[in-house]
């Protein structure tokens, strides 16, 4: 296998969660960095946690690249991003292919919907198991269901016996569809999992180990050679002008970061790094305050309530925190939000005081899961924008709200299935925050 003069890319999918996408991407990552290409790694989709895993794999950024919250402009530009100085670009799909919400042709989120705007061949990830010929009659419907998207191949998972293996790669074949691989059940390489899906990349132990497992799985059930072939060059090739992005909200940034906070899309931190901004890291789990240099303060989503005991013994971050939002902005999205409102209980049921700058109080033992798209309207002048402008993004955390407060609303959200627009989040001062996780300014 040799490099590529231009980079190139494939999307590996499948028709619904857990047939092995993961597993897949990250062995096939890691396999071909191994073999000294410049394989760069996207995720298709809002998903915090698995771009990560692909650096870890790679040693290279990863991005996500959404139809659905980013502008076209915007994300064909992170995609030629992705591929810059790459020879390859291995996009993780999300869900089954086709999932999205109901929106205009080419925005419902899904991953087909990312493979048909950048050009990307399909590599189809199926989970055999419990089934043999009729694997075939699932190829067949995808390709009857959506023509227009290139077949790369079939990897078929879990699969149980030569025999076994045989009488589905022979049907599908048939079809003239390229089986590029047959894994077998491996129930000893997997990623451990929690609430918000796999346990982050930088908490997972012996993380290299497990990469390397992996990559040893793809490595011999996989033909990487054909794989690689298989790939086309991403489109459109130029880099657009990236309308849409989010401004920095200063020029010099504090941003929280640490097992606590650490859903910081990697698009907005690079987006804001390309338009002059400085980012300036601190971890309150460490007892550290934002820099007094810093002229804004942010406070990314993650897992305080995992944390929340240490949280609430940072006094040197919690003072610190304050007197920075006596003269300058502090927002939390998500798990920022918690941190900054009066107490999170935990799931065990203890109350744990946290900064106090917005007086909302959010627990985790009575847990209840709120995931989608949303698009907001900010109700003030604040970090993300003028009043009135409109951003898309989404939310997905299991904490409730006991008590909002006493706080002005920070926006106005609706979902992508029409509801009504309602109050979200608080404001208070310089400080804002909510559940909203922003991804991109909506034109």
């Amino acid at each position: 296998m040799t490099a590529r003069s231009s980079p190139a890319g494939l999307l590996v999918a499948a028709l619904r969660s857990g047939s092995g996408k993961t597993t897949v991407t990250l062995g096939t990552l890691r396999a071909l960095t191994r073999r000294g290409l410049r394989v760069a790694g996207a995720k298709c989709g809002p998903d915090y946690i698995d771009p990560a895993f692909h650096a870890a794999a790679t040693g290279r950024p990863s991005l996500n690249l959404d139809s659905w919250a980013m502008p076209p402009g915007l994300m064909a530009s992170l995609a030629a991003r992705a591929g810059a100085d790459a020879d390859l670009v291995v996009a993780e799909g999300l869900m089954g292919l086709f999932d999205g919400v109901p929106a205009a042709p080419g925005r419902t989120g899904s991953s087909a919907d990312v493979a048909r705007a950048l050009g990307l061949p399909l590599l189809l990830v199926l989970d055999v198991s419990g089934q043999s010929q009729s694997a075939a009659a699932i190829v067949a419907g995808v390709r009857a269901y959506a023509p227009d998207l290139a077949l790369a191949g079939v990897i078929l998972n879990r699969v149980g016996s030569a025999r076994h293996t045989r009488l589905v790669g022979d049907a599908i074949r048939a079809l003239g569809v390229d089986v590029l691989g047959a894994i077998p059940r491996t129930p000893d390489v997997v990623l451990p999992e929690r609430h918000l899906g796999l346990v982050q990349a930088a908490e997972t132990r012996d993380l290299d180990a497990v990469l390397d497992r992996m990559a040893d799985l793809v490595e011999t059930h996989v033909d990487l050679d054909r794989l690689a072939v298989a790939a086309r060059p991403l489109t459109p090739a130029a880099t657009p002008t990236p309308a849409g992005a989010i401004a920095p909200p200063g020029g010099r940034i504090a941003v929280a970061r640490d097992a606590a906070f650490s859903f910081l899309y990697p698009h907005l931190a690079e987006g804001w790094r390309d338009a002059g901004a400085e980012i300036v890291f601190f971890s309150p789990l460490a007892d550290q305050a934002p820099d007094p240099s810093c002229d804004v303060c942010w406070l990314p989503g993650g897992y305080p309530e995992l944390h929340a005991g240490r949280l609430a013994a940072a006094a040197t971050f919690r003072a610190g925190l304050a007197r920075f939002a006596e003269t300058r902005p502090v927002h939390g999205e998500c798990g920022g939000y918690m941190a900054l409102g009066r107490t999170l209980t935990d799931a065990e049921g203890r109350v744990h005081e946290m900064a106090g700058l917005l007086s909302v109080a959010t627990s985790f033992e009575k847990r209840k899961m709120n995931l989608g798209y949303r698009e907001i309207e900010l109700l003030a002048d604040g970090v993300l924008g003028a009043r009135g402008d409109r951003l898309a993004g989404h939310e997905f955390h299991y904490a409730t709200v006991l008590d909002l407060g006493d706080d002005e609303p920070f926006a106005l959200a609706g979902d992508a299935y029409g509801s009504a627009p309602a109050p979200t989040g608080g404001r208070r001062g310089r400080v804002s925050g909510s559940f909203f996780h922003a991804v991109a300014r909506r034109l």
